[in-house]
């Protein structure tokens, strides 16, 4: 296995990249706040109650790297305690495991382990138990297609730390996945399938982040 084509997956996947990523324009920013009709609104407040009503979701995802590879695995999603763990299937040897407001991904293959703080990713936002769609976080984009919505968001003070979409099905409304779009402007995109919500809590060795390190 190359090097740089895992690592490059799994760091798009969390913002784990070396290069910052593009911040958008100030005047989008400004005519998405001002400019945004009642019904898109309207729709802002639909998504931020439906996030707050996931504490806990497990999926099987699909990631779709910058160059169209692709990767399967499981996820666990629990935003109560803000912590994930993203299990590639075989034979890939990632795992991303968030958690005590770290996102560290490891690679066993290469021996390999990276650390940074939740809080300077895209994936921060995902895991905060209530996502507002205002005040320190900017939206900068929001689309529909028939029965697609898309949404884009930055953090208001530092939108160079990245840019995550959030995709959901409409009628009703339910996250389907995310996109991070780096500074060259190449995107990762997880889909999530056969997603369960509520259930039991899993165990905390599940998001224990102490992988070996070598």
């Amino acid at each position: 296995m190359r090097f740089f084509r895992p690592v490059a997956t799994a760091c798009a996947l969390a913002c784990l990249s070396a290069g910052v990523m593009r911040a958008p324009a100030a005047g989008a920013q400004e005519q998405m706040a001002v400019g945004a009709s009642d019904q898109d609104h309207a729709l802002l407040e639909r998504v931020e109650h439906h996030l707050d009503a996931i504490s806990l979701l497990k999926a099987r995802f699909r990631q779709t790297a910058p160059d169209g590879g692709q990767t399967t695995g499981t996820a666990w999603i629990d935003r109560t305690n803000r912590r994930m763990r993203f299990q590639y299937d075989p034979p890939s040897p990632l795992l991303l495991v968030a958690n005590h407001d770290q996102v560290v991904f490891n690679d066993s293959q290469l021996d390999q382990t990276t650390t940074m703080p939740m809080d300077k990713t895209p994936l921060g936002l995902l895991l905060r138990p209530h996502l507002q769609l205002s005040g320190d976080v900017t939206v900068t984009g929001l689309s529909r297609d028939g029965n697609a919505v898309n949404i884009t968001v930055v953090r208001t003070d530092s939108p160079g730390d990245g840019s995550l979409t959030l995709l959901f099905h409409d009628s009703p409304l339910l996250l389907r996945g995310w996109i991070i779009q780096d500074a060259q402007e190449q995107t990762t995109r997880v889909d999530l399938l056969d997603i369960h919500a509520g259930g039991a809590m899993p165990p905390d060795s599940l998001f224990n982040t102490d992988l070996p390190e070598h």
